[in-house]
């Protein structure tokens, strides 16, 4: 991406000296992690928060649920409809907690933990409302996906029916029950550093969800068959070994690490070799998750069992490195990996995922990557991830990123309703299913809103890709396919970010001689228009440039008019100090924190400090 230009005011006390980021081909990982987060925050269904960053969504589905005296607000829109659909977004939850866990330092390092979580809990609180006894999962479908695609309205004009269908006792659905209780135990993991007692909560339901999903099998699409048109289960022995192997790791405890041994070979978990790994299809995912297991050695009285799944672990490595003997991943010329022509996006960004873990995995075990065609070293198979990343970001035969808001050239039409329709805050009177058609979704004009980071379905085979709004198997965004993303650009970020890196302009302060040991460097990292009003992302660097480590910093924040994270305030007026986490600052370290608003900067200044 490069900087953008327009003149920026900088009014930071103490300036010195201005210097000019120089534009730049890489990749910002961090910017598209940012931009992540928004995309998922506007998919909430629900009562939305008044301090929401996507102003051009408002609350829909408040009645979800009510019909069924139950009550069913809040979860995700899975794509650019309005339907809940239980299996994509509990996928989804999954993958933001096994990203949230896995990269949980770089993630904090970037100031998103707090969006992380809050993605995480979007989806899990809903789970909690649904799961209203041990053996009953509501909501895990509320709306009716042919009616709701008859119509083309915004979330908040919804006039199609809110039909809630639940799994029970006669009514089993070991696949989506054995997927939330997997969303569930993950993101008990996430949390329990930070709220324990939610962490704990969480578990609980997981576990009944998978005690219900194990003793009373069958596919949740033939309990609502109204699931099988658009999201189809092809099995759910992948999602009970799925949970069983997410459920040891947030417990540790023996009993499902035994059944995913016991039922490996049955279950297909030791003996399916795959090319693909999502909503639908698990395999993958568990056998990458039992490796992790067994080279931290935590399973070492099972550790035969653990080696078959790491071989089928193995296999679909080599698969997405082309060194599986031509039993390969497809890659696109332009060297996308292409598995499926509907929403190819969603499984290149999962692959990504599974990808980068096993990398970590191997190098810290030591251990290189052995394939028919030769072995390959963790840091080959990052490399390969970020090659993925990039395309996706921009450096592909179209020099279009599939990120909607990120880059220079991104899709414009893309296939959702809210994106594509004037938001309510602008057009208050309510959009009809035909006029939404006849006036919105075919006229030929860009987006009203910039549906800032959807990854849209991707380019074809051949790396070609028609912005159309019409042309929903390329231009259509998922939550499922964003989610992974989470983890790989976390990831991406803190191997290849740079403080200054598409910055649009940089600038240095040196304060009086009581703070010449402190230096700041505030950048602004992007803009995105609301209407009329533009909007900046701002990134303070403060960096300890003494031979002494420093603590008890005090900042004076002044004329902000919008939320600010990374810092924590204290009970006097615009003071801020750091996080509890970071109480001191060791000699050449720096630390970063962000804001957004409008119009000027705020006026950072250092208040004191003390060397320890």
């Amino acid at each position: 991406m490069k900087t953008l230009n327009f003149a920026v005011c900088l009014v930071l006390v103490g300036l010195l000296t201005v210097t000019t980021a120089t534009a730049t081909d890489e990749s910002n990982y961090g910017e598209a992690l940012d931009k992540t987060f928004m995309f998922l925050e506007a998919q909430r269904s629900g009562k939305l928060p008044s301090d929401r960053r996507v102003k051009w969504r408002g609350d829909s589905g408040l009645g979800d649920g009510s019909l069924r005296n139950v009550d069913l607000v809040g979860g995700y829109y899975d794509a650019g409809d309005h339907v809940k659909f239980g299996l994509p977004m509990a996928y989804s939850v999954t993958m933001l907690a096994w990203g949230t866990i896995e990269y949980r330092k770089e993630i904090t390092g970037l100031n998103q933990m707090g969006h992380a979580l809050w993605a995480i809990r979007w989806g899990t609180d809903y789970f909690i409302k649904a799961h209203t006894q041990p053996n009953v999962l509501w909501g895990q479908q509320v709306g009716d996906g042919n009616s709701d695609h008859y119509c083309w309205e915004r979330a908040e004009d919804m006039t199609t029916p809110r039909t809630a269908f639940k799994l029970d006792q006669d009514h089993p659905g070991s696949d989506l029950a054995g997927e939330t209780a997997a969303a569930l135990a993950a993101s008990s993991m996430a949390f329990e550093p930070y709220n324990s007692s939610y962490s704990d909560l969480l578990l609980v339901h997981a576990k009944q969800l998978f005690s219900f999903a194990d003793r009373y099998r069958g596919l949740y699409d033939d309990s609502i068959p109204s699931a099988k048109q658009f999201y189809k289960s092809s099995g759910y022995s992948d999602e009970l070994l799925w949970a069983a192997a997410w459920l040891f790791q947030a417990t540790g405890e023996e009993q499902y690490l035994k059944y995913v041994v016991d039922n490996g070979a049955y279950m297909g978990g030791t003996g399916l070799a795959v090319k693909e790994f999502s909503w639908d299809n698990k395999y993958a995912g568990v056998q990458i998750l039992l490796s992790k297991v067994l080279m931290e050695k935590k399973g070492s009285a099972y550790a035969s069992t653990l080696k078959q799944y790491q071989a089928k672990a193995d296999y679909f490595a080599c698969a997405c490195m082309q060194k599986n003997n031509g039993y390969n991943v497809e890659l696109t010329p332009g060297g996308l990996m292409y598995v499926h022509e509907w929403n190819n996006m969603q499984y290149a960004s999962a692959a990504s995922f599974l990808l980068a873990v096993y990398s970590d995995s191997l190098s810290a075990a030591n251990a290189k990557l052995t394939c028919p065609d030769g072995q390959v070293q963790s840091h080959d198979i990052l490399d390969f991830v970020k090659s993925q990343a990039d395309y996706i970001l921009g450096k592909n035969p179209k020099s279009m990123s599939y990120m909607v808001g990120y880059g220079q050239k991104y899709p414009t039409h893309v296939h959702h309703r809210g994106a594509s329709i004037a938001s309510i805050s602008i057009l208050p009177s309510p959009v009809s299913c035909v006029q939404g058609f006849d006036a919105w979704y075919r006229r030929p004009e860009a987006d009203s809103n910039v549906i800032h980071g959807a990854l849209v379905g991707g380019p074809d085979w051949n790396d070609n890709f028609d912005d159309e709004r019409s042309n929903y198997e390329q231009t259509e965004p998922t939550i499922s396919a964003s989610a992974p993303l989470v983890g790989v650009l976390s990831k991406l970020e803190s191997l290849h970010g740079n403080t200054s890196k598409n910055d649009m302009n940089s600038t240095r302060i040196k304060h009086s001689s009581n703070s010449e040991s402190v230096r700041f460097v505030h950048s602004i990292t992007s803009k995105w228009n609301v209407g009329k009003t533009t909007y900046y992302r701002h990134k303070v660097t403060m960096k300890n440039t003494s031979q002494k480590p420093i603590t008890d910093v005090k900042l004076m924040v002044q004329e902000l008019t919008g939320p600010i994270w990374g810092l924590s305030p204290t009970t006097a007026k615009n003071t801020y100090e750091l996080p509890q986490w970071l109480r001191v600052l060791k000699p050449d370290s720096d630390y970063s924190f962000v804001y957004v608003q409008e119009g000027p900067q705020a006026k950072v200044s250092l208040l004191s400090y003390q060397y320890l």
